[in-house]
Parts: C-alpha cells; sequence; structure tokens
C-alpha cells in the first residue's frame, strides 16, 4: 500500500525478517502491562470496598489511560517492520540505453488502408513515442528502403529525432536486413562513446515495417533480415517488431492498384531469432498503444529496492503520539 505522507509501505520480501523476533519482547510487554491492570484490580478489590473507593476517589480512571501504552505497543510493531527491511520493486530510469528506430518507408508504406497513410500514421506514432521516451535514452533512426540512411544518431537530443522522422521518404525496395545491421553498428559505435560502465548499455533496436523484405528476396541471405536478427541475438540486442497496416493495403503503381497486405509472418520470425518480442497495429490508436508499451519496458528497469521508511515514520509518528495522549491523559509519560 501507498500512503499519503508516509510513502510505500510493503509488507514483503523482508531483508532481515529475523528481526521479527524482537516481536517477543512486545508481546511480552503487552502480557506484563496486562497482569499488572488485573493485579491493580484485585488489590482494590480486596482492600477496599466500592463505596470506600467511590468517598476517596470519586473519578474513577478513564479507560482512555489505556490509549498511550496501546500506542506505544504498536509504534514498536511498525518499528520493528522497518528494521525487518521490507522492499518493494522500484522503476528506475535507463539513462545509458540506445534504442535504435527502424522505419520502413517501402512504397507499400503509402497505402491508405490507414488513415491517412501508413507513413503518415507512422510518423505521427513514432514522434510521440520520441516524445514520451525516458529523457536519458539515446534515440536513433534509421530509415530504410533499397538502402538504410542514419536521419539521427543515437542522442538525448530527442527533439532531433523527431525532426528527422518529419523528413523520412518513400522509396522503392525493402532491405530488411541492411537496416538491421546499420542499427547493429549504430548501436556499437554510440555504446564504444557513453562508456560508463564494465558491460555495454543495454540496447534494443524497434522495427517497423509492414511487408516482406525484398533486397535480398531470401531473409537467409548473408545480408538478409534472419540472418541480421541472429545477429543481433548473438549481441544480446533485442528487436522489437511491429507490422502495421491491414491485409487489405493498396499502393498505386503506374495507374494500376497493387495489393500490398501487411506481413506478420516475417516480423515474427525476426522478433523471434533475436530474443523480442512482435506486435502488431491495424491503426493509429494500436499503433500508438504499442509505443507506450514498448516505452514502459525500454524506457525503465525493475529493481528491488528497500523500503523501511514509510513503517519507520509511522512508527516515530505514533510513539509521538503516544507521548502526548499519555501527557494528556495520564498526566504523566508512559513509562
Amino acid at each position: 500500500m501507498n500512503l499519503p505522507v508516509l510513502g510505500p509501505m510493503p509488507l514483503s520480501a523482508f531483508a532481515h525478517a529475523w528481526y521479527f523476533l524482537f516481536l517477543i519482547p512486545v508481546i511480552g510487554l503487552v502480557v506484563l502491562y496486562l497482569a499488572v491492570q488485573r493485579s491493580r484490580r484485585h488489590r482494590l478489590a480486596r482492600f477496599a470496598d466500592s463505596e470506600m473507593i467511590e468517598s476517596v476517589s470519586p473519578l474513577r480512571a478513564s479507560r482512555w489511560r489505556h490509549v498511550p501504552a496501546v500506542l506505544v505497543a504498536l509504534a514498536l510493531v511498525f518499528l520493528t517492520i522497518a528494521m525487518a527491511g521490507p522492499s518493494l520493486d522500484r522503476k528506475i530510469p535507463r539513462n545509458r540505453a540506445v534504442v535504435m528506430l527502424v522505419m520502413d518507408v517501402s512504397t507499400s508504406m503509402d497505402a491508405k488502408d490507414v488513415a491517412p497513410t501508413r507513413m503518415k500514421a507512422a510518423q505521427e506514432a513514432a514522434k510521440k513515442f520520441a516524445t514520451d521516451i525516458t529523457p536519458g535514452i539515446n534515440l536513433g533512426l534509421i530509415s530504410y528502403a533499397a538502402n538504410p540512411t542514419m536521419l539521427s544518431s543515437p542522442t538525448t537530443n530527442h527533439d532531433a529525432t523527431k525532426i528527422a522522422i518529419d523528413k523520412m521518404q518513400i522509396s522503392d525496395r525493402t532491405a530488411t536486413g541492411e537496416a538491421i545491421f546499420a542499427a547493429l553498428q549504430a548501436i556499437s559505435t554510440v555504446g564504444a562513446v557513453i562508456g560508463g560502465g564494465d558491460t555495454p548499455p543495454p540496447a534494443r533496436i524497434i522495427l517497423f515495417s509492414d511487408g516482406k523484405e525484398t533486397t535480398p528476396s531470401n531473409p537467409n541471405n548473408p545480408r538478409g533480415a534472419f540472418t541480421a536478427a541472429r545477429a543481433a541475438h548473438d549481441q544480446g540486442i533485442p528487436i522489437s517488431t511491429i507490422s502495421f497496416g491491414t491485409p487489405d493495403g493498396t499502393v498505386t503503381v503506374d495507374g494500376n492498384q497493387v495489393p500490398v497486405p501487411v506481413d506478420d509472418t516475417t516480423m515474427k520470425q525476426v522478433a523471434q531469432l533475436s530474443g523480442g518480442t512482435a506486435y502488431s497495429a491495424t491503426d493509429l490508436k494500436q499503433l500508438e498503444k504499442v509505443y507506450t508499451t514498448l516505452q514502459d519496458q525500454i524506457g525503465y528497469e525493475t529493481i528491488r529496492g528497500e523500503a523501511s521508511a514509510g513503517w519507520l515514520r509511522l512508527g516515530v509518528g505514533v510513539l509521538a503520539i503516544a507521548a502526548i495522549a499519555a501527557l494528556l491523559i495520564n498526566r504523566r509519560m508512559p513509562v
């Protein structure tokens, strides 16, 4: 649970669970307190009748006198939980990560089965992704048709990437493998420059396309998409693929309507071979949802961290209230 002011207060994954043994003395103190109160009542009943007690002390002790003791016991329980070291999962920004957007700009991206066109919808979603992604991530952009073009080297200046997205132009053919190899080279280069750790920075390729690879025609060719995906896997760089469009897409070529159905099969295989995940979208809303999912996966890493501060604040606060209550009710500290 997460409470205002106190913050997160988990009750799981304790780093020092043996500290709960300190609850035994707390329970002992509670039992001792109850025994003392019972003994006190027995002594009063034994040595004085009720009429005498009323005449000597007309104001009977209020039950509220027990409140400070109860609060002290609760405070000790809360402080014991804090000492036991509860922990929870926290999302930490990946400030050294490298993400390469690799976007297909082949002729099929001019299809209007996604309004206004596949290309324009893709550009809009990609710019939103660049706006929302964690600021510390190095984001780069490659467009590809017959050949890959580095439009923006990986940089934390995401405005540069958004400007580059607007510069993408439709062209012929689809060389997916070459584009992946170009992205791997860009990641390797920027990784050597970034440094800052014993291992290369975490990296991811987001491959956006709507159709089959045409150059080369065989994706298992040495420069083909499947070969490039295997190379990405060997380098520990997963490829998240996004196949965008519908089975009914068409483009006009020399006055003729040419079918350009979306090809999910190739994209799924590329993702699988690289150790990544395949996504598909048939409209802008679905595409933005995919990018949001990727942003959450890529922009942050989940680590388990200590979370005892909330319980510590609560314990100290309740202890302070117990002291105030003792002064107001019993006119003395709860000792």
